[in-house]
């Protein structure tokens, strides 16, 4: 029975929210792995995570991919490495010391500090939308900055390293799994280091607190892999402008979180930066769905007959 095109689109954008459904939610699972340091946390995501992508990639017969990338490639995957290490050490630390609303913040700042990278880095030719929405977003930090006393670092730091993985990401010639299991292999030997130097220590909680907390830390494999690979099937179903207005449902559920469950605090100033963020978003998000109108071809009507 042959699927039309319809519900190929309906559950593309079923898996792409689902994807970003699952990331929007992350703010709960870390808080499980109390008490354990981030650090900690860190390290075994990274381990536990190369371990299962090393698995997936052997059912998928997909090594053959990383056995034949160059020397220049591998060092394109140990710099995105660093930089995902180092947005995911961030996040769980945001979370841990309960600040979800600033971590949302930077995801919401992605996608145009993604554009200010292309500008600068790659010398894309953008319109007068995208300048707005970063002005727009400028505005943010400076009033949130000022309301607060201090710029929000750990916004900026997330956006900027994840901004950063997504423009070396574009220069690895690499399917997404083998891309990751590449990812884990380059970090999983420090990872492992930290673990075991943990353990030794006597304040590693890996072993120490019980089987329920050991399959949670494990559970970190699964949770990082799981939202990959539904955004991975997700991109092959829909259009790259539908996915990136569905990206805006991660930092949402995590800003709802911080505030309606955590209880963070939404000074004025916070809330007209939060604002003039959601603004940008809008104007940015409006001059990508016209384009991508603009440049979408005619497609001829098929009967379902």
């Amino acid at each position: 029975m042959r699927v039309d095109d319809d519900s190929l689109d309906r559950r593309g954008v079923a898996l792409g929210v689902g994807a970003y459904a699952v990331w929007g939610l992350f703010p709960a699972f870390w808080a499980l792995l109390s008490p354990a340091s981030p650090p900690e946390v860190l390290a075994h995501r990274i381990l536990w995570t190369a371990v299962l992508m090393s698995v997936v990639l052997t059912v998928l017969r997909g090594w053959r991919d990383l056995r034949t990338l160059g020397l220049r490639g591998w060092l394109n995957v140990a710099a995105a490495a660093v930089f995902i290490a180092v947005n995911w050490g961030v996040f769980i630390y945001s979370v841990s010391i309960g600040h979800v609303v600033e971590a949302a913040l930077g995801y919401y700042m992605t996608p145009l500090v993604s554009v200010l990278l292309a500008v600068l880095v790659l010398r894309e030719k953008v319109g007068p939308a995208p300048w707005v929405a970063l002005a727009l977003a400028t505005a943010a930090i400076v009033v949130i900055a000022v309301g607060a006393g201090a710029a929000p670092w750990l916004s900026l730091v997330l956006a900027v390293t994840f901004g950063i993985y997504g423009l070396i990401k574009k220069t690895i010639p690499l399917p997404a799994t083998a891309s990751l299991t590449g990812e884990g292999i380059v970090l999983a030997p420090i990872a492992a280091a930290v673990v075991l130097a943990y353990q030794l220590s006597g304040s590693g909680t890996f072993v120490g607190l019980g089987p329920w907390h050991t399959l949670l830390m494990l559970a970190a494999a699964p949770v990082t892999a799981l939202p990959l690979l539904l955004y991975g099937a997700a991109a092959r179903r829909i259009p790259l402008a539908t996915l990136g207005v569905l990206m805006y449902l991660n930092p949402t559920l995590q800003f709802l979180w911080g505030v309606l469950v955590v209880g963070e605090q939404m000074p004025t100033s916070r809330w007209i930066g939060f604002v003039l963020v959601w603004l940008a978003l809008t104007v940015f998000t409006v001059d990508i769905v016209r384009r991508a109108r603009r440049r979408a071809p005619v497609q001829p009507v098929r009967s379902t007959v």
